[in-house]
């Protein structure tokens, strides 16, 4: 595998810590500029809105641009939202910071899958797309309770400080590592990268990922009080169990990206499979101490085996226009998370449960299958067309436009 791809990986590892590390530092930014922990919590949204907003805007706006400059142009603002962040006089600046670090977040992935699947042959896609995704992982093993520990002990400020290194660094190893000649920009323009989004098999493909990771975010979101409130650990126990969570979304990340290499549709139904059968039993597993962590585990595991399967399928969905797809899928992960994190909470308020998210999540993951299913159906009727395209041609120009077609 190329160095490259290292250096995504570094980019995905400054981008995952500053999105996760929030959650654990505010607390501390509340307190700092006197506002209510709720009223801290819109700075969550803030980068998520970003990210929605910035994916498919930042991509459509670069499409004609070379890739390695885009992904550097990405990092740059990403260091100025993080460096701002830390300077912010008052919460207004720091909400605004907090936006403008997510704008790079959706673009980044994006274009960075687009890149990494350039570097590698075929059979390697969905691993290079993992090995990117990697970073992200590792985040929440490391850089986040890494990140979180030093705003505690340094204050939040030093937290987005060295979330600003990290990007400086991911900066450097993109001018060094990401050739040239490689990943320059499609020359279809913002319309034809628009044009692109119409496709069927991209919406199947999108409305997959909300599904899918709609499924992880419903229980993920209130894990915290099913360890505590039904596995009955001590709150002081929960960031080494959540570590788990990111062992197991690493692992998971790894499996998917090898497995997808040789069937991406098995691995996506497999994945989505197994994770429906994790959270149809999670409120089983969350009742003892000794099967809790292994619950956790299990969650990041299967939930992750997905994540390169639903990233190649989109690129390839969208074959002339791949870098604004990508980065359309990373919005619909956070519109996952939203979705998710609103769905789980219904379960809650409706009084069925601490563990009833997990319930609501596992509904999501048959969702999840539906229109997986329902995608892989409308390939199929595409299908004939595509083969006699072939037949039919009898040079290699039909042959193209058939494939296109396909696409």
């Amino acid at each position: 595998m190329p160095l490259a791809l290292l250096a995504l990986a570094v980019g995905a590892f400054g981008i995952g810590t500053t999105e996760f590390v929030m959650m654990g530092l505010l607390p501390n930014v509340a307190d700092d500029l006197h506002l209510s922990i709720p009223t801290a919590g819109h700075l969550v949204s803030a980068y998520a809105l970003g990210v929605v907003i910035g994916a498919p805007l930042l991509a459509a706006v670069t499409a004609r641009m070379p890739r390695r400059r885009v992904l550097i142009g990405l990092m740059v603002l990403f260091v100025a939202g993080n460096a701002v962040s830390a300077a912010a006089p008052d919460y207004h600046w720091l909400m605004a910071a907090r936006f403008v670090s997510g704008l790079p977040h959706g673009a980044f992935f994006g274009v960075g899958a687009v890149v990494a699947t350039s570097l590698v042959a075929p059979e390697r896609k969905a691993r290079s797309v993992s090995l990117m995704f990697l970073g992200l992982t590792v985040a929440n093993v490391i850089g986040v309770p890494v990140a979180t520990a030093m705003g505690q002990q340094l204050g939040w400020r030093a937290t987005f400080l060295a979330v600003s290194a990290i990007g400086l660094a991911a900066i450097a190893a993109l001018a060094a590592l990401v050739p040239a000649d490689h990943g320059h920009g499609a020359t279809t323009g913002i319309r034809g990268e628009l044009r692109a989004l119409k496709s069927l098999p991209v919406w199947l493909a999108l409305g997959t990922t909300v599904a899918g990771f709609g499924a992880l975010f419903a229980a993920y979101s209130y894990i915290t009080p099913m360890l505590t409130d039904a596995a009955g650990f001590a709150d002081s126990s929960v960031t080494l169990l959540l570590a788990l969570f990111g062992v197991g979304a690493t692992i998971g990340n790894l499996l998917g990206g090898r497995l997808a290499d040789h069937s991406l549709r098995a691995t996506l139904f497999g994945g989505l499979t197994s994770l429906g059968v994790v959270l149809a039993f999670f409120p089983l597993l969350m009742r003892t101490e000794w099967s809790a962590p292994l619950g956790v585990l299990l969650l990041g595991l299967t939930a992750f085996v997905t994540g390169s399967p639903l990233q190649l399928m989109v690129m390839e969905k969208a074959a002339s226009a791949p870098s604004l797809a990508s980065s359309a899928n990373q919005g619909a992960f956070n519109l996952a998370n939203a979705g998710g994190a609103w769905i789980g909470g219904l379960a809650l308020a409706a009084g069925f449960g601490v563990t009833s998210p997990a319930l609501a999540g596992a509904a999501l993951a048959v969702l999840g299958l539906a229109v997986a299913g329902i995608a892989l159906a409308v390939d199929r009727r595409r299908e004939p067309a595509h083969v006699a395209g072939r037949l039919v041609a009898g040079s290699a120009a039909p042959a193209v436009e058939a494939e296109s077609v396909r696409g």
